[in-house]
């Protein structure tokens, strides 16, 4: 059966989505191409930093994931009323939850780091980028739920806008804060900290403003602030902790993968960061399209039409292997200045290359499995998506530590576990699809 949802239909949806991560990764891409004109030692430890920061931040992604694909059934099944409530709740429980992670990892981080890095300098750089970094995830959380509000009603302009407010801040302060440029302190890796988080504040405020500005809140029933439902939370988190779960165990495998390479030395490490940022904006498109799918799928459900669900993921797997593959192309034809955006070292540019024809490989079969895996978390049936992700991190762990403790191993070889974990997650996700008993799932 074919889906009546068109590719234009989709491509409204994905495209500012996409572009709002275009936006977002400049803040990756800039805050690796500063301090990798800083020293290896920052380059690494920002390397660890960030995974770790993702790690946590995941938590309160994967809530919105789950609060997105309710308000995309509830959109489905024209019960806009219920949205605003939803969203609210939804905020109540991201706010206690950053403020949670910051009291907690504040507290935590010496103690973790102590045990699992072993350069010193490494570690002393990572924990100084973290204390400031650590505060952002407050401002994070919010932003998640304003995102799940807008990505559940199919409304994603708006992202692009915040994201390009975001962007344009963390630019400005990196340059201003890590260099000390216009008469500010020098603050080397602690300024890109800094940076971020006043550029994820500058975010909540933008999507606050907007909100305000051009909602109708009756029609949604937003800032009503009624009466706090232990139901409804029930009900979110009964479709979000796996969700939660499933990011922070993925985030948490890549974590590992940074501690495993950092063991191989501090060059492997910088190396990594680099292949890291490239990996990063090679995984726009998927991004993208994988919101979209979350989304159409949840919303074709609310509507009753679980039969086009198959055919329309496949329909969004090949726009956004399109995306891919031209970003793929520009890696393989202008590798060295794709590179040199990174770093101006000659020899890191010479031995990222390796890897960065890995995770160029890599991003097609990521591609297929990132879009089947939102397809089956998009039917709302998150504890499968759960148990699939659970089970493919723990081989990709497995995998990683084998590749690096190999004789004579390489960066690049320890990168080819993308490849494993693209085949791996889509195989399993369009098995679920296909035999799954996710037709009649209600949320």
């Amino acid at each position: 059966m074919k889906t009546n949802v068109s590719y234009k239909e989709i491509w409204k949806i994905a495209y500012p989505i996409i572009l709002g991560s275009v936006v977002q990764n400049i803040i990756s891409v800039t805050d690796t191409a500063f301090l990798g004109r800083v020293g290896e030692i920052e380059l690494g430890a920002a390397a660890i930093g960030g995974v770790f920061y993702l790690t946590l931040v995941m938590l309160g992604f994967g809530f919105s994931i789950g609060t997105q694909i309710i308000v995309a059934r509830r959109h489905g099944e024209n019960k806009h009323s219920e949205i605003g409530k939803t969203i609210e709740h939804s905020h109540y429980f991201l706010i206690l939850l950053g403020i949670f992670l910051v009291v907690i990892m504040k507290s935590a981080m010496p103690f973790i780091f102590e045990r699992v890095l072993e350069s010193d300098q490494v570690r002393i750089a990572t924990t100084e980028y973290l204390q400031y970094r650590l505060l952002g995830l407050v401002f994070a959380c919010v932003n998640f739920g304003f995102r799940a509000f807008y990505i559940g009603i199919a409304k994603t302009k708006v992202i692009t806008w915040t994201t390009i407010f975001m962007a344009l801040t963390n630019v400005f302060l990196d340059y201003v804060l890590i260099f000390g440029n216009f008469g500010f302190q020098k603050y080397g890796i602690a300024g890109a900290a800094i940076a971020s988080v006043i550029a994820e504040l500058a975010a909540m405020i933008f999507f606050i403003f907007y909100t305000l500005k051009y909602v109708d809140f009756k029609f949604f029933g937003l800032f009503r602030f009624e009466k706090f439902s232990f139901v409804l939370l029930k009900r979110i988190l009964t479709v979000a902790l796996p969700m939660m779960m499933q990011n922070f165990i993925s985030f948490t495998g890549w974590f590992f993968f940074f501690l495993f390479v950092e063991k191989m030395g501090e060059h492997s490490l910088a190396i990594s960061n680099v292949i890291r940022s490239i990996y990063v904006v090679m995984l726009i498109p998927i991004w993208g399209f994988t919101s979209a799918t979350n989304t159409l799928v949840s919303f074709l459900i609310g509507r009753q039409r679980t039969n086009e669900v198959i055919p329309l993921v496949l329909k969004i797997l090949k726009l956004c292997i399109v995306g891919v593959i031209g970003i793929v192309i520009i890696n393989l034809v202008i590798p060295e200045k794709v590179l040199s955006i990174y770093t101006n070292n000659p020899l890191l540019v010479k031995d990222s290359l390796p890897a960065l024809y890995i995770i160029s490989i890599a991003a097609i079969f990521l591609t297929i499995g990132f879009v089947l895996f939102s397809g089956v978390s998009g039917t709302g049936m998150t504890k499968a998506s759960f148990i699939i992700e659970t089970v493919v991190i723990f081989m990709y762990v497995l995998i990683t530590y084998l590749l690096v403790n190999m004789e004579n191993s390489k960066v690049e070889y320890v990168w080819s576990v993308e490849i494993f974990y693209g085949i791996i997650i889509g195989t399993l996700s369009y098995l679920y699809l296909k035999y799954g008993k996710w037709r009649d799932k209600r949320i």
